[in-house]
């Protein structure tokens, strides 16, 4: 007879983790699905995470490391495997992957979300080679070097103070007059002094051989074009979430996110969406974690009362 668990988790970031943590100690039969081997999500890109209480300055892999290591303990099954539909059932939710289904009750989709891209030419062919989404992680390899980052959010602009540290110069390109950045942030960044901001430009090209020598930016007021010399280009103009294979089963917004509130609970019975895949405010890990908990507080009430 086929297993039939009490709920499914797609995802093993930070809220998936968590849900399986919650999910295990609730002694629900539990299935995580990751698409990866190695379970994290995005924080296993990051290099020193400072803002997650009692583990002040630990690295991203190491905290990923502990939170999978806290679901084995409790017991969790983790299956690796590509989900390509959820076929929704009267009582039960088959999911179906590269690997075969698997029939839950429940499903939790906590599948994360993933660097928006610019889709300029020499992204793809740079990446690697110059072209990184992630300062923290690759930031060293740039010492005494000049990069550029792009974007002008908070990600954008940390990313810039972090690399001012440790590069010769820092271009921050940014596509309008003013940052989108907390205050705070864009005080720090305007006292840098290796730091120049490059105004109502966008880059229409990352140009290089072997690795990253340049950017083609456009000033969209007056149309100048000029070719920036650079060693490095970091994008952090946003995150798109993972929810291509579920935007024509649960109800999703303008921008592909998952509708659901505080309890994870999406517009069809027995699916909840926890993490950075869902609407919310604030994207971070602790925020994450927490809608693992109450993903799994709201399945064992649809488990009771359904």
């Amino acid at each position: 007879m086929e297993k039939k668990f009490d709920t499914i988790i797609i995802g093993s970031g930070p809220a998936g983790l968590a849900a399986a943590i919650y999910a295990e100690r609730a002694k629900l039969e539990c299935l995580i699905i990751e698409k990866n081997y190695v379970s994290g999500g995005q924080v296993i890109n990051t290099y020193e995470v400072d803002n997650y209480p009692g583990l002040p300055g630990i690295n991203g892999f190491d905290m990923a490391t502990k939170f999978r290591e806290h679901a084995d303990a409790l017991g969790a099954e983790f299956v690796t495997a590509e989900v390509s539909d959820i076929i929704i059932e009267e009582t039960d939710r088959k999911v179906v992957t590269d690997q075969g289904e698997f029939i839950g009750k429940t499903v939790i989709l906590a599948a994360g979300a993933r660097h928006r891209k610019l889709g300029v030419p020499g992204e793809e062919e740079l990446a690697g080679m110059g072209v990184s989404y992630c300062a923290t992680c690759d930031g060293a390899f740039f010492k005494n070097k000049t990069v550029a980052v792009v974007g002008g959010g908070d990600v954008a602009v940390e990313d810039a103070i972090f690399l001012a540290r440790v590069c010769e110069k820092v271009f921050l390109i940014h596509r309008r007059d003013e940052l989108r950045a907390a205050k705070i942030l864009q005080e720090k960044l305007f006292a840098c002094g290796n730091v120049e901001v490059i105004w109502d430009s966008v880059v229409n090209s990352i140009n290089g051989e072997e690795n990253v020598e340049s950017v083609t930016v456009t000033n969209i007021k007056n149309e100048k074009e000029e070719k920036v010399a650079v060693d490095g280009v970091f994008i952090a103009v946003g995150i798109l979430p993972n929810s291509e294979v579920f935007q024509n089963i649960v109800e999703t917004d303008e921008h592909g996110y998952i509708v659901a509130n505080e309890d994870c609970v999406t517009n069809k019975k027995g699916i909840f969406a926890a993490g950075d895949i869902r609407t919310k405010m604030l994207r971070q890990i602790i925020t994450a974690a927490a809608d693992g908990a109450n993903a799994v507080t709201s399945v064992q009430n649809y488990l009771i009362y359904a």
